[in-house]
């Protein structure tokens, strides 16, 4: 389980950080008429934010492989 969580540290603090930004855009700007398919509710803007945070997080994840390989490597 931490083995899992370490890997996967930022994914879950990008969804967080995107849950609650989707939230608050929901609750400030959000579409009343019902019409808009993501902010019309706030379950989508929560999750549509999470998994948009999760992506965005994921940019910043380093390639164990890629570490590994450039430890071996001389400068």
């Amino acid at each position: 389980m931490k083995k899992w969580f370490k890997r996967n540290f930022l994914y879950v603090i990008g969804a967080l950080v995107g849950a609650v930004a989707g939230y608050l855009y929901w609750l400030n700007v959000g579409c009343t008429s019902g019409t808009c398919m993501i902010t019309s509710k706030p379950v989508n803007s929560t999750l549509y934010g999470a998994l948009m945070g999760a992506l965005l997080f994921s940019l910043f994840q380093r390639d164990p492989k890629k570490l590994s390989h450039d430890k071996n490597e001389p400068l």
